[in-house]
């Protein structure tokens, strides 16, 4: 016993949530501020850092350690190899497995149509990226190399343009860049997401960026949009041009594009043929979308829709029934699907490892003043080899004034071991030079190797010359970097891919609905959220209503096929909704279950159903704590399509009933403790919040709770005067056996 009443003691001590949980169970007291920053900042940082922001290359480093690796496997010039075979050797640089090297290569592959401009040239299957389903092959069926333009990537890197860094177990080194010649950062699509921050950049076309970077690098004031008209991406599409939102991303960094699919009518077979489709959705996603629309009736011009994506290319056929006007069809679809998506923008770059959300023209500023650091060390180098090999002739040149005197001096030394010596005290030359000239072969000793040595010096000392001048001037420097843009966008610019759409009629672009049938129908309700919409006619020819086994009406109410209702739950939502989006039933049938019909959340229940007319008058709100609200019908009238609103009504009590009034009444009031009070709405003032907590109505006394609220002349009330009241709240009076309500099979709202 004494053991059992120790345990709770020492559980007490050792539970302790303010501190952290050592090695042996027990506990250290560590300040949230000191777990930030000791533990959450490294994280943080090394995966903005290391992993998911682009730098200036345009190149993540999962990116740059596998085409480094490539290239030194010589598949840049040599026939492609096992893609096995790459992942394996990539992951003595990146060792995170072979799965996520071999999905970074599957990105940057010809195959998957993810780039503009792929850097991997493959063979076999990479998937696609307008697929979700396509699953690329195993990596050791598929087959790849560098494909050409990667030449510019890794151009001059063995001339110490970019600095040289330990891999992650310090046995070779890997480039810390890659020194591309063009900005890279603004051709190739990049998206990543850290820890705080996101980075999405789009692709733009090759040969308008490398104009755009040169003519900002030959006026400033360039007008941007002048060259760059818009981005440009692999899957095509058609861009709907927005001159102001176009200026906006390319002075922020931040911001949308609109993108919708290229389609054309085959008046042969009246089918609608989708070529290309925006670069943010997949087929899949726009055919589930179309399935989905279809089968709520908000589609009925389709009769079929299927993939006939082949080794063509991407298709989606869609069949249309009779009469059907492909144009207004498209322009539904393009509403109501993702065949019309936005691209988000978020220009989010390292630069000297902070990340910088900047637009265009900042971008390529940036990229131009790394890129001239690459040109200047790589001038610096060319500089530093030259002047070694001057030197060597500087040598030679004082030997082959008196060759005689060279040749005497090596024959006259006994060891071989003070020719050097000997040669550098007889000429004045150093031990480099020395070196150089003891390992002239004897044949060059002649007077047209003599002549030649001579002007390659004078050659090289004209090229140095020429190299600092061009190190010291920036102008010289910024065409250095203006002639190799050119070259890359002669060699490798292609046309657009992604055709831009001026002058968009904003027609074209509403939502515009089709008209809704209208007619009278009487809508049946019950306990558990079953829903029928019975017309007239049917409702004359019906029998009894049938209703599941434990369920009963709730309400029924006549109105038309147009009719708005909300439905209100108790986790404080309001779901929006049409009975013209539901189908015309009988009285035989169930009906449509609510909770499944407008998506409730798992958990969630119907709490109150009020029909919305033209949104003219108020919500009454009852709480179980004898509160009421009256709130104004036009809260809930959204200008969208928006189905759901969140914060619908207070959340500080259980809601017991709402009800929807054109105009003030008086309603009775029921409490659990067998009290009763009349009072009139227009005691109440309406209130501009949705979720206000109301005003108390009726005073609850302790363990008791609001019970219900019914119009007065739907409660069976006779001696009314007990239970009125002029001011609120009241505590009512004890209910009467004569004035108890009615037990109603139904009533309405």
């Amino acid at each position: 016993m004494a053991r059992k009443k120790k345990e709770p003691e020492q559980n007490k001590k050792a539970v302790n949530t303010d501190g952290i949980m050592g090695l042996h169970g027990s506990v250290t007291e560590q300040p949230i501020s000191e777990t930030l920053e000791v533990n959450y900042m490294p994280y943080a940082m090394s995966v903005i850092v290391s992993r998911a922001i682009p730098e200036i290359d345009g190149f993540k480093p999962s990116h740059r350690k596998l085409l480094y690796t490539m290239y030194k496997m010589g598949l840049l010039s040599g026939g492609r190899t096992k893609s096995a075979n790459i992942v394996g050797q990539t992951m003595r640089l990146n060792p995170h497995g072979d799965a996520a090297i071999y999905e970074t290569m599957v990105r940057l592959a010809k195959g998957n149509e993810t780039l503009l401009h792929p850097f991997v040239d493959s063979k076999g299957n990479f998937g696609k990226v307008y697929s979700r389903d396509m699953a690329y092959a195993a990596s050791r069926y598929t087959e790849a190399k560098l494909d050409s333009i990667c030449a510019e990537l890794f151009r001059d890197i063995d001339s110490d343009t970019v600095d040289m860094v330990d891999n992650y177990d310090a046995t070779m080194k890997e480039p810390s860049l890659l020194p591309t010649t063009f900005p890279n950062v603004l051709v190739s699509a990049n998206q990543g997401i850290a820890v705080g921050m996101a980075s999405n950049i789009c692709s733009f076309n090759l040969k308008e960026v490398c104009d755009t970077a040169i003519a900002l690098m030959r006026n400033p004031e360039h007008d941007i949009l002048e060259t760059l008209p818009g981005p440009d991406f692999s899957t095509g599409a058609e861009l709907l041009f927005d001159e102001a939102a176009t200026r906006e991303i390319y002075a922020t960094g931040r911001g949308s594009f609109r993108l919708r699919a290229k389609w054309r009518y085959v008046k042969e077979g009246n089918l609608i043929e989708i070529t290309q489709i925006p670069y943010t959705t997949t087929t899949e996603a726009i055919m589930d979308k179309v399935a989905e629309l279809i089968k709520g009736g908000k589609i009925r011009e389709i009769t079929d829709m299927r993939d006939e994506t082949d080794l063509g290319g991407l298709k989606l056929a869609i069949d249309l029934k009779r009469g059907v006007d492909p144009e207004k069809l498209m322009q539904k679809l393009f509403r109501l699907t993702s065949l019309q998506d936005s691209f988000p923008c978020n220009f989010n770059i390292l630069i000297a490892g902070m990340p910088r959300v900047m637009g265009v023209g900042e971008i390529l500023e940036e990229w131009t003043a790394w890129r001239t650091g690459c040109v200047k060390r790589r001038i610096y180098f060319q500089i530093q080899k030259k002047e070694e090999r001057l030197h060597l002739l500087k040598g030679l040149k004082r030997i082959l004034l008196d060759i005689d005197k060279a040749i005497r001096i090596i024959r006259e030394t006994e060891m071989d071991s003070e020719v050097v010596p000997n040669l550098m005290i007889g000429f004045g030359i150093d031990e480099i030079q020395a070196n150089f000239v003891a390992e002239i072969k004897l044949r060059n000793i002649n007077k047209e190797y003599i002549l030649k040595q001579t002007k390659a010096a004078e050659q090289l000392e004209q090229e140095i010359g020429e190299l600092r001048q061009t190190l010291n001037s920036q102008s010289k420097l910024r065409e250095v970097i203006i002639g190799e843009l050119q070259k890359v966008s002669q060699q490798y610019g292609k046309p657009r891919q992604t055709e831009i759409l001026y002058n968009v009629s904003e027609a074209a672009e509403e939502d515009e609905e089709e008209p809704v049938p209208d007619y009278p129908v009487t809508v049946f309700l019950s306990r558990e959220g079953y829903l029928k919409k019975i017309t007239q006619q049917s409702l004359r020819m019906s029998g009894e209503q049938k209703f599941k086994e434990g369920d009963s009406l709730l309400m029924t109410r006549e109105t038309t096929n147009r009719a708005e209702f909300l439905v209100f739950t108790d986790q404080f939502q309001c779901y929006k909704s049409r009975l013209s989006d539901f189908e015309d039933g009988k009285a035989s049938l169930l009906g449509d279950y609510l909770p499944q019909k407008l998506g409730f959340e798992p958990g969630e229940n119907m709490a109150s159903v009020v029909f919305c007319g033209d949104y003219k008058g108020f919500v009454m709100f009852f709480f179980e704590n004898g509160k009421a609200a009256k709130v104004p019908l036009s809260a809930y009238e959204t200008k969208t399509n928006r189905k759901k609103l969140t914060g619908a009504y207070s959340d500080k009590s259980p809601l017991v009933k709402a009800m929807a009034l054109e105009e003030d009444r008086q309603v009775a009031l029921y409490s659990s403790d067998g009290r009763a009070a009349i009072f009139s709405t227009a005691q109440l003032l309406p209130k501009t919040t949705r979720n206000t907590q109301g005003v108390a109505v009726m005073t609850i006394k302790k363990k008791a709770v609001l019970q219900n609220a019914v119009l007065l002349e739907e409660s069976g009330i006779v001696n009314q005067s007990r239970y009125r009241t002029k001011t609120i709240p009241s505590a009512g009076a004890l209910l009467k056996e004569e004035d108890s309500p009615d037990q109603q099979q139904t009533f309405e709202v």
